[in-house]
């Protein structure tokens, strides 16, 4: 049993460390290239922001008492 974990520890272990510093590129590659249009390049903090679109803020509202639902012309009986 222990065979089994001992591996499977070890890559939990591995894929837990993390490099928490600023990314650069090798030495001899160059930056990713700047955005057509852009003067410079986009810093990344910028790229990594979300949109209001991609993470809408929550609807908070509930209801506090019921209420009448109105008459829906598509809730047709099935054919039958």
């Amino acid at each position: 049993m222990t065979r089994v974990l001992a591996p499977i520890a070890l890559a939990l272990a591995l894929a837990a460390c993390g490099q928490r510093a600023e990314l650069t590129p090798l030495p001899g590659q160059a930056p990713p290239p700047v955005p057509y249009g852009a003067n410079a390049p986009v810093p990344a903090e910028e790229l990594l922001a979300l949109d209001p679109q991609a993470a809408p803020e929550r609807s908070v509202e509930l209801r506090r008492e019921s209420e009448e639902r109105e008459d829906d012309p598509f809730d047709l009986p099935p054919e039958g």
